[in-house]
């Protein structure tokens, strides 16, 4: 096989009864369930226990204490610097294939072995199911993992033209500093990715996982440890989130920021990057994925089964823990009532619960802040009377953060629910009248400011390619007959624009080539000795 030639995409387990993955998977829960564990910070591959700690718990389980996690103070956030910068010149100086044959004995070790150590840590620690838990954590990071690794040959193997009297080559440095890689809770997956990208192009890490993952957090280094990883090139900090980001920016070795989160922090930490601008050895690199108001249009003409399932699954997976959820959708006044009666009765055969129990189709919300942020639009959609909570508006918190999935009918399209992110299963329906729908492909680009992911339900033609021009700059990645949620590596490189972020596009080469500092050079193989041109000769 050529050494440029994608890799086939990790399968997704089905997990049936009966199935070994389903036993393998039941006995590596019944095992981390069992365990109360202490979640040290990693610097320069040293393992720290700081004096002070907190104790985290299941989101479906308040009882079920799963660990305790060190917390980082100024002094251990200047010494995770310090070691990724002494681990930089080795770790920059070693060729591409030392570099991807870490990352991809991970990916075989993860595709493999430790396969249900990290499927079962994110279950526990952020609430997935098994299928959801699967495809994150074992599948998309797999992918993230040799996908990356093809992409980097791609783009070293990509060279200036070179003449007969000279020789011209392209040289990808790793960036002049190092690299802070800030990641979300909701994927496992983009948890492996936003370190790991930067480090196969021979980047170095100071990493700050969100206080919400730091079981699979920690999982993923152990695994990186295990295939090979020098000590210091990936640093693992978890802390007061201004903290550690204070000290990291104040670095004049600063030199890029690889951020999954919210669209506020990322501009507070934008602003504080261009406010000290004049203190970094040079311009840092900014790659961030934030929010997402994410649509789904439905055309007179959709088929209902399938758009049912695209709500439902779009909308409600993973507890709409997803930037690329389903948050506000277009339906036609012709198919509403239809479409109204198969929600009802999709939804209300949805079971809710702990994530381990494999019946339950949704675990919980992540924390007590997501929970009463959540039900805070609950109570909106049942006291405003502009809205009409079609089913679900209920959540309770004494076990567990579990929310029921809700849909509601807004009647103003600008509603508060049509217009702010989130974060959770709720979906807002504005039904329009099927005359208007190149009308309502502008309300919907003009409605929000976030750009990330859109849905469009259809089988006229027509229809397919006028959402297509309409809504062109309303969505980073746009589907057609599908939810919007789901991009896999390598088939739908991910990201939005506007303030969804900086669109460049994780899973792709796109990504990896911010995370170089290229270096041409050229050797003359006839160099002139005299320093005339012919056009002076007289």
């Amino acid at each position: 096989m050529s050494p440029f030639a994608l890799p086939a995409n990790e399968p997704v387990r089905s997990y049936a009864p009966g199935t070994p993955e389903r036993a393998a998977l039941v006995a590596e829960l019944e095992r981390q369930s069992a365990i109360v564990e202490p979640i040290p910070l990693v610097v320069g591959g040293t393992r720290i226990m700081t004096d002070q700690t907190r104790s985290f718990t299941a989101p479906h389980d308040h009882a079920r204490v799963l660990g305790h996690h060190a917390l980082a103070q100024g002094q251990q956030v200047r010494r995770a610097v310090d070691a990724a910068l002494t681990a930089r010149s080795a770790w920059a100086a070693s060729d591409l294939e030392t570099r991807a044959g870490v990352f991809e004995r991970a990916a075989v070790l993860l595709a493999g072995p430790w396969r249900q150590r990290l499927n079962a840590a994110t279950m526990l620690n952020q609430s997935k199911t098994a299928h959801q838990a699967e495809i994150d954590s074992a599948c998309e990071l797999v992918d993230f993992l040799r996908f990356n690794a093809c992409f980097a040959r791609r783009l070293a193997a990509e060279q200036p033209i070179s003449l007969t009297t000279e020789k011209n080559r392209m040289d990808l440095r790793p960036l002049d500093g190092f690299v802070y890689a800030v990641t979300p809770f909701n994927f496992t997956a983009i948890a492996g990715n936003l370190p790991t990208a930067p480090a196969l192009m021979g980047n170095t890490v100071v990493w700050k996982p969100s206080p919400h993952a730091v079981l699979s957090a920690h999982r993923i280094l152990e695994l990186l440890t295990e295939a090979g990883l020098p000590e210091g090139v990936i640093n693992l900090v978890v802390g007061d989130a201004e903290l550690v980001t204070q000290e990291v920016l104040a670095h004049p070795d600063f030199s890029g920021l690889h951020f999954t989160g919210s669209t506020a922090v990322l501009r507070g930490i934008w602003t504080q990057i261009a406010r000290d601008l004049s203190r970094y050895r040079s311009y840092p690199r900014v790659v961030g994925e934030t929010g997402g108001k994410d649509f789904i249009v439905a055309h007179p003409s959709a088929d209902l089964d399938v758009l049912t399932v695209g709500i439902v699954r779009g909308g409600f997976e993973y507890q709409g823990q997803k930037c690329s959820a389903a948050s506000r959708v277009y339906v036609p006044s012709s198919i509403w009532p239809i479409l109204e009666e198969k929600l009802r009765a999709a939804i209300g055969q949805i079971k809710i619960g702990d994530p381990t129990d494999f019946r339950n189709f949704l675990g919980a919300v992540i924390s007590r802040q997501a929970y009463d942020k959540i039900t805070g639009y609950q109570r909106l959609a049942s006291e405003d009377d502009a809205c009409r909570v079609v089913t679900g508006g209920t959540a309770r918190d004494e076990v567990g953060f579990f929310v029921d999935p809700t849909v509601v009918e807004v009647e103003d399209p600008r509603h508060r629910l049509m217009t702010e992110e989130i974060f959770g299963p709720i979906v807002a329906v504005y039904v329009y009248e099927d005359s208007r729908f190149e009308q309502l492909l502008e309300l919907v680009d003009a409605t929000s400011s976030y750009a990330l992911t859109g849905a469009l339900f259809a089988r006229d033609r027509r229809a397919v390619e006028l959402a297509h021009a309409k809504l062109r700059f309303a969505a980073g990645n746009f589907y057609l007959n599908d939810k919007p949620t789901g991009a896999v590596v390598g088939q739908q490189p991910f990201g939005g624009g506007r303030l969804s972020g900086t669109n460049d596009k994780a899973g792709s080469m796109l990504n990896l080539v911010r995370w170089t500092s290229p270096r041409v050079i050229k050797e003359n193989l006839e160099p002139p000795r005299d320093w005339r041109y012919p056009y002076m000769a007289g």
